[in-house]
């Protein structure tokens, strides 16, 4: 015994897991009867078709030639020949007796009886090539009856250079390079070296192997290392879960696509795509179900559209005929970009779902007709706007499954919405029968169910509303954000907040708040003063103001060149997006003002650098375009540079292309969902955004992509706390209110209603439950005059007062119940009633200034007063400044005013000296960084005085005159954590210890005060001068920090150091991890890196 680790032993551990979790571990030696250049196990491929033909009494000549057919499957490329083999071994195939005159159709593997193959793991299987004059080695193979399904390559977890890097490499260019006739048949491939293990495919690039990290779908997601390596040996590997994978969840595209592609689901999608089917067959329409197949809450970026194909795959092929046979599935999306890029993916997929005809619906007859040329079977992909072109029945078929794209968006509304068209016609005695009246509209999903009543309806999406359950049932499967990025499968999302601030005329700000109270005396109700002020904070004439355009345009521009100048090799495409059309073709003009020449037409970048053919796929255009649908009102240049629908679509297909000149794309509401690019890195935000937009909007820039760390959101206004709301609710575990709150909204809701009847037993309400418009309409009015004309005697509240409270309790309760479907018909009917009854009420009893009108004078007013500030930015760090003196802080504090300014001067002084005390003590300098991030945090926060809630609620004079206050205690708490770092940086002495001593000496602290034990801080001293001679003594071998012999004798030492001293054993692993990276802090440093 060694003691040191070598490939062969990581190896023989891997045989040890597989042979543990049901396969036959054999050596590549032990295998009999084979030649080197042979790739099959011929005797356990023979065993399995004589043993499962036994009735049929193969010959042997029969079973040969069974053999030569698999072995003899070929194509054009590798590609094409491995395509074959696994459709072949996968599908199998019709075999003509040679002795009989019959057809027999032999299945290379029994994937329903997985007990009658035979699973066997090959280490060290030499394949030889060049006519025998050389040889490969895979580490592990996996064989199925004889057939190497899956090639499995390990690096040793003790050599730093050996990574799954290079076990990929080995795969991808060495193997399929020398030994194609074994990677024909590996369907699946693994790279592990200890510390992470990846499952993909021969042809999966390197970024997009993952780990499979649950070997139960409620399991806890594993961790790094031998973990990984566990959850996929028994989460993937194991026989049956390896059988379903290869059946089901390995994809082609078909042939005609021209592209090498296959993929393997990643452990969410196949969990889904399980848990998905048993719930469609457990709620299927014609089986008695409600038809509510569930919801799949998974992250944006998550692959759901690759969960639909997989789903779609399972339910045409592995359904219980008598429960589902053949089905018909219709996806459903709500954009006509998402109608192309499902169906792209779809339309390719024609082999791989086996279900007839697929294809992209261009209309409600072309469904029509599609559906009445067949009872069962096809798959087509349609925009839900065409089910509002006619409505009515399409088919009553049972097997019909609707599959509906982004369901939180156009997709529900199965309940009945009042309408009120001239309601203020109505107050003032006009009425016209053609365009006013109280109208019962229904939302899209109404009319599909009318078109499809007998269907089984699947929701996707990966920001649910509350009634995207209520539409589609509940959540069946979820894989949040959070796990997204732990996996791997997106990137991280960095926020910047830079905000573009506007400020208003003192003057014009006190003329405003005086305006506002005029209303209120008048007659305009809290409600609606209340909502006009808080429309005006974020109104666009703030956010058009020409000199703030010009302002984020020019940071814009800045920003993104630092960006590109930082990464040369990597393209990082851009999104910048707007308010609205008007707004973002003004900031369009502003950018073309500051770069012109990122406006001349060209292929791309560098067009000396493209082939001939790469320049062909690419179309001249400028760097900057805007994205969005034109008006036949636009200004001429707007109308012209928007285009048509073709020119969009050229524009949506080059944004795609990585080497296209088209890099940076300004939008309004096109392309924030469902617009995978990957290799955009960066959005910049100047529209107000909230819940699931703002999810779906910053979720852009999460793809994974070659050289990408992170998506960045530089956020122009301010929507920090949003964000975290929004994350925080489609980000976890918890959606939605839960069935408790639904109930107890519900007993709310009856107790109003009873209330609301009991006051109103007098007013006749069948004019409103008549079908007429404008008869519902008249009724309103005249339940309104009836409210107001009831007067409670000798009571304190009046009638109206009364009316509107039991109205307001009842709103609060409808929005919770009837997105959760728990109200009847009726029931909703009613509340809609008494609703706009309270609307009436609440307009004729104010004065003439309502919401609306309260906002069109404000906003020419706040026109008038606007004050345009700079661009500001809190995490600016000037690398020239090299002052950290207190000598300089009193400078600061004595000569700069602007309270702003002084606090950014005096946070780059304090940032560059916390990054310098971190090169000599990391933990002292981490607990110095979140003091900092606290008072930062606050600094940002203070947007909601001076930006938004009180733009024109307040004096600009009082306004300010806070914030100044508030920034000038930030800096001075800035100020304060500065000094207390210098005393601490200067502690060592006091200590009588060096400060690489001091260093230990805080672990020690922090690991004691964490954990709460007690442990005197002289006997801190002593052991931290005890660690740091450990520490000296091993570092005089060179390199020592990559040699894990030396580190875990390190280890060794440091734990016998802390028992020996008294200090808790419990917590020496902890302690162990800090030194070493207090230690490798050091050594960075000392490097000059």
């Amino acid at each position: 015994m060694t003691g040191k680790l070598y490939e062969s032993d990581y190896e023989e551990g891997v045989m040890q897991l597989l042979a543990a979790n049901g396969w036959t571990a054999t050596h590549g030696e032990e295998v009999a009867h084979r030649r080197l250049s042979e790739a099959l196990i011929e005797d356990d491929l023979r065993s399995y078709l004589q043993g499962r033909y036994a009735q049929e009494a193969l010959g042997d000549d029969e079973t040969d030639g069974i053999i030569a057919n698999l072995r003899n499957t070929g194509g054009d490329t590798l590609y094409h020949t491995l395509r074959s083999v696994v459709s072949l071994y996968r599908d199998g195939y019709s075999f003509h007796r040679y002795h009989k005159d019959e057809d027999l159709f032999v299945e290379y593997i029994d994937f329903m009886h997985p007990e009658r193959n035979v699973f066997r793991c090959v280490n060290q299987y030499v394949v030889s090539y060049n006519g025998g004059r050389d040889v490969r080695i895979p580490d592990v193979l996996l064989f199925v009856n004889g057939i190497p399904v899956c090639i499995i390559e390990l690096k040793n977890p003790t050599d730093y250079n050996a990574t799954i890097a290079k076990a990929y490499d080995q795969i991808h260019i060495r193997y399929k390079r020398d030994i194609p006739h074994l990677m024909k048949y590996c369907a699946l491939s693994c790279i592990s070296d200890g510390s992470n293990t990846r499952l993909g495919t021969t042809y999966t690039p390197y970024v997009h192997y993952y780990a499979w990290k649950k070997i139960h779908n409620e399991d806890k997601a594993s961790t790094a290392g031998l973990a990984e390596l566990n959850t996929l040996i028994a989460g993937a590997f194991e026989p049956q879960r390896l059988l379903l994978l290869l059946r089901d969840f390995v994809y082609f595209p078909d042939l005609q696509t021209q592209k090498e592609e296959e993929i393997v689901c990643r452990y969410p999608q196949f969990f889904a795509t399980q848990k998905l089917f048993a719930n469609i067959m457990q709620h299927l329409r014609s089986a008695g179900g409600d038809g509510k197949g569930g919801t799949y809450f998974g992250a944006t970026g998550c692959g759901k559209t690759y969960t639909m194909l997989f789903l779609a795959r399972q339910l045409m092929l592995r359904s219980d005929k008598a429960r589902l046979a053949s089905p018909t599935v219709i996806i459903m999306v709500d954009r006509e970009d998402l109608q192309e890029q499902s169906g792209a993916l779809f339309c390719n997929s024609s082999d791989f779902l086996s279900a007839g005809i697929v294809r992209v619906i261009e209309s409600r007859e072309d469904l029509s007709k599609e559906l009445t040329l067949r009872s069962s079977g096809g798959v087509f992909i349609c925009t839900i706007q065409k089910f509002c072109e006619a409505t009515g029945l399409l088919s009553n078929r049972g097997n019909i499954l609707v599959f509906s794209d982004e369901a939180h968006r156009t997709q529900t509304g199965v309940g009945a919405q009042l309408k009120i068209e001239g309601q203020r016609e109505a107050i003032n005695g006009h009425y016209d029968a053609k365009t006013m009246g109280a109208f019962v509209t229904y939302g899209f999903a109404k009319y599909l169910r009318d078109a499809f009543p007998n269907a089984t309806y699947v929701g996707f999406t990966g920001t649910p509303i509350d009634e995207t359950i209520h539409v589609f049932g509940g959540v069946v499967d979820r894989y949040t954000m959070k796990e997204a990025v732990d996996d791997g499968i997106t990137v991280d999302l960095k926020y910047i907040p830079r905000l573009a601030r506007v400020m208003l005329d003192k003057e014009k700000a006190a003329q405003i708040e005086a305006y506002y109270k005029q209303c209120a005396d008048e007659g305009s109700n809290e409600e609606d003063v209340r909502k006009s002020k808080e429309a005006m904070a974020k109104m666009e004439v703030i956010l058009a103001d020409d000199g703030r355009l010009g302002r984020v345009a020019i940071d814009i521009v800045e920003h993104y060149e630092r960006l590109c100048d930082a990464k040369p090799d990597v393209v990082q495409k851009a999104m910048v997006v707007c308010a609205n059309r008007p707004i973002a073709y003004r900031l369009y003009t502003k950018i073309r003002e500051v770069r012109p020449q990122w406006f001349e037409a060209k292929r791309c970048e560098n067009e000396s650098l493209l082939t001939r053919e790469e320049l062909q796929r690419l179309e001249p255009l400028p760097m900057v375009n805007m994205v969005a649908t034109r008006n036949a009102n636009d200004p001429k240049e707007m109308y012209d540079l928007l285009g048509d629908k073709p020119y969009r679509k050229m524009l949506d297909k080059q944004f795609k292309q990585e080497k296209s000149n088209f890099r940076m794309a300004i939008v309004v509401d096109m392309w924030i969902t469902g617009f995978d690019v990957p290799c955009l890195s960066v959005l910049y935000n100047d529209k107000p955004l909230q819940k699931h937009t703002l999810i779906q909007t910053i979720s852009r820039v999460n793809r994974k992509y070659e050289g990408k760390e992170y998506g960045l959101i530089v956020d122009y206004i301010g929507i920090r706390e949003n964000m975290r709301e929004a994350i925080k609710a489609y980000g976890g575990e918890q959606f939605g209110p839960t069935e408790d709150d639904v109930e107890a909204a519900y007993t709310v809701f009856v107790n109003e209603m009873e209330g609301l009847r009991a006051l109103t037993q007098n007013l006749n309400f069948s004019p409103f439950f008549a079908s007429d418009p404008l008869t519902r309409l008249q009724f309103l009015q005249q339940a309104a005059e009836y409210v107001m004309a009831q007067v409670r005697k000798s009571q304190k509240v009046s009638y109206q007062t009364l009316f509107k409270q039991h109205v307001k309790r009842l709103r609060s309760a409808y929005n919770i119940c009837q997105p959760a479907g728990v109200l009847q018909d009726e029931e909703t009917a009613w509340a809609q009633c008494y609703m706009a009854i309270c609307s009436f009420v609440s307009k004729m009893t104010q004065g003439q200034r309502d919401t609306e009108a309260m906002n069109r004078e404000v906003q020419q007013m706040v026109r008038e007063a606007i004050v345009c500030g700079s661009v500001e930015s809190v995490f600016k760090d000037n690398d020239e400044e090299q002052i950290f003196t207190d000598d300089y802080l009193r400078e600061v504090e004595a000569s700069v005013k602007l309270p702003h300014t002084k606090f950014q001067i005096l946070l780059r002084v304090l940032k560059r000296a916390i990054r310098e005390y971190s090169r000599t003590n990391k933990v002292a300098a981490k607990r110095f960084d979140d003091m900092m991030e606290k008072v930062v945090e606050a600094y940002n926060t203070r947007d909601k005085l001076d930006f938004a809630t009180n733009v024109v609620g307040e004096t600009l004079g009082s306004i300010q005159e806070l914030i100044d206050n508030r920034v000038n205690e930030l800096s001075g708490q800035l100020v304060d954590i500065f000094h207390q770092l210098q005393t601490d940086k200067s502690k060592f002495r006091d200590l009588g210890i060096t400060f690489e001593e001091k260093a230990f000496y805080d672990i020690l602290v922090e690991v004691r005060d964490m954990h709460g034990f007690d442990y005197p801080n002289e006997r801190c001293v002593a052991l931290s001068r005890s660690i740091n001679e450990l520490v000296a003594g091993t570092a005089v071998y060179a390199d020592w920090l990559n040699n894990g012999t030396l580190k875990r004798d390190l280890a060794r030492d440091v734990s016998k150091l802390l028992y020996r001293s008294g200090y808790p054993p419990e917590w020496d692993e902890e302690v162990f991890r800090k030194v070493l990276e207090q230690v490798e802090n050091f050594k960075t440093y000392e490097n000059g890196e």
